[in-house]
């Protein structure tokens, strides 16, 4: 292929190539090489460090609407896991320098570090047009040695990379080990989190609510989470947590979640967590045509009536019915939060059982934070519905 004249100094020439064959020739950004994916684009400038350890977007490659991105650099406190997840990243115009108290480094020093093949310099307008016209596909980067193949045998490699559709992917982005979060202050409750796909600032959110959080691998079984000591001492969390995570919800193994359903025990999902409570009650779900990623999605909680601004990460959706309540094996069902962008289902609510969940991200690090409280009600849950007959204050 013929490389784009670069104003970007020295970089490799790069190509970005869609898998319809759509072609955006730049430069390289962040390691040299080639990577696949699946295309999807993020909205916001700040945040990025957040978006790029996310293990949500693991293999997924990144398109940021914001023209300018990496001026506030990398630190070492903002990561939301123990490694960048993305498998590439394309940005339009990355900053020159970064110009932040708290950098230690470039963003793009990490991303070389951390082996991210990157593009620069394309018109990342269009291509998010583009993925909004035509919907979220398989995309590669290539530059280097690969960026001479024919464009043919470009398009070749994309198309024989995963779809994420069928993709089963949180159990490659869990913890092998289960570890504590301690509580912040008085321990009022402890929560069973398994981790999916965990943000670092779920239980660091829910520690500052007084709740000791044991974090659990995705192949947790019901005798894991039973292992968990209640704050007053005796067998059982006093809840669960089901986190966000990467992948189609309907690869997921549903029995954890019914045996907790089924004990009555107080349950609180985010992201795959939401989606994973709706397959339990019997919804099902669906592949959105180029998902909810960013921040600034408006979403109305239909319990309050309030509009929430809220972030989100997620490229399937909850199949509910959201103008009237459904009955289910478990009960009445609500839909309680919605999109006001395109009415899909953000939020979940058992009327009859002790268990809610929300498609949205109310833990985002780099905001917005108007969904905070929801930690507040999940700890109005558990101290309303002590499923053991414990009482906490």
């Amino acid at each position: 292929m013929s490389p784009a004249t670069s104003l970007l100094g020295d970089r490799e020439a790069a190509a970005l190539v869609l898998e319809d064959g759509r072609t955006f020739l730049g430069h390289s950004f962040g390691a040299v090489g080639e990577t696949v994916g699946e295309a999807v684009f993020s909205t916001g400038m700040t945040g990025y460090q957040e978006t790029l350890t996310d293990p949500s977007y693991h293999r997924q490659v990144v398109v940021m609407t914001a023209p300018h991105v990496g001026n506030t650099g990398w630190n070492d406190e903002d990561d939301e896991s123990r490694r960048i997840w993305v498998a590439g990243y394309a940005v339009r115009d990355p900053a020159l320098r970064p110009s932040n108290w708290r950098s230690r480094r470039s963003l793009e020093e990490e991303l070389v570090a951390q082996g991210v093949v990157g593009i620069c310099g394309i018109d990342t307008r269009a291509l998010t047009r583009h993925l909004r016209e035509r919907g979220a596909m398989r995309v590669g980067i290539f530059s280097g040695d690969s960026f001479s193949s024919s464009q043919s045998e470009l398009v070749a490699k994309v198309l024989a990379a995963p779809s994420m559709a069928g993709a089963e992917l949180a159990t490659q982005v869990s913890t092998e080990q289960p570890y504590v979060v301690a509580a912040q202050g008085v321990r009022r409750f402890t929560v069973a989190a398994i981790d999916l796909g965990i943000k670092g600032m779920t239980p660091t959110l829910m520690a500052k609510e007084g709740i000791e959080v044991h974090v659990l691998p995705a192949t947790a079984t019901i005798a894991d989470v039973l292992a968990v000591p209640g704050a007053d001492g005796t067998s059982g969390p006093d809840g669960v947590f089901f986190s966000n995570g990467p992948g189609d919800p309907a690869t997921a193994d549903l029995t954890l979640l019914h045996e907790v359903l089924d004990r009555r025990i107080p349950f609180f999902g985010i992201c795959f967590g939401n989606q994973l409570l709706g397959r339990s009650l019997g919804f099902g779900t669906y592949k959105l045509k180029y998902g909810h990623r960013g921040i600034n999605q408006p979403v109305m909680d239909r319990t309050t009536g309030k509009v929430e601004v809220t972030a989100h990460n997620h490229g399937f959706a909850v199949n509910a019915p959201i103008k009237h309540d459904s009955q289910t094996p478990y009960g009445r069902v609500r839909v309680s939060h919605i999109c006001l962008n395109d009415d899909v289902v953000e939020g979940l609510e058992c009327l009859d059982q002790p268990a809610f969940s929300v498609q949205y991200h109310p833990e985002a690090a780099a905001g917005p934070h108007d969904a905070a409280y929801l930690f507040d009600r999940f700890c109005a849950l558990m101290r309303t519905h002590p499923w053991k007959g414990a009482q906490h204050a």
